[in-house]
């Protein structure tokens, strides 16, 4: 699944992904203690994405609570996919060698990894 979301709106996802279903005010303030932005322009924003499907809208109570309607994962795929075909001509070890060079990796991210590539490894032997 290719999800396409701008730099803004991805902002306002990451809000319902940590916090849950919100009303367009919470969303504005958590956003507004990066950055300054208009509540008038989040809440445009907020309805643009719900016509494009990518949050649903509750509409029960006085205020209307945003769901985010789209996993994280998908949208982390779709941003490493036209990253990784852009920024590094396809090549996967180039992302993971410039990730891992440019920034501290814990020893848990490390075991991390190493499964990773051991469980890759193991797909490809039983291919």
């Amino acid at each position: 699944m290719n999800v396409k979301v701008t730099d803004s709106e991805l902002s306002i996802l990451q809000v319902l992904w940590l916090y849950g279903p919100s009303t367009v005010r919470e969303v504005h303030e958590i956003i507004c203690l990066e950055r300054e932005v208009g509540y008038t322009t989040t809440l445009k924003l907020m309805q643009i994405m719900l016509e494009k499907g990518l949050v649903t809208r509750d509409e029960a109570g006085k205020s209307h609570r945003y769901t985010a309607s789209v996993k994280e994962s998908a949208v982390q795929q779709s941003f490493i996919g036209k990253m990784l075909d852009t920024v590094f001509h396809g090549s996967p070890s180039a992302l993971v060698l410039q990730a891992l060079g440019s920034h501290e990796t814990s020893p848990e991210e490390l075991e991390k990894i190493k499964a990773l590539i051991e469980q890759l490894e193991a797909q490809q032997r039983d291919q």
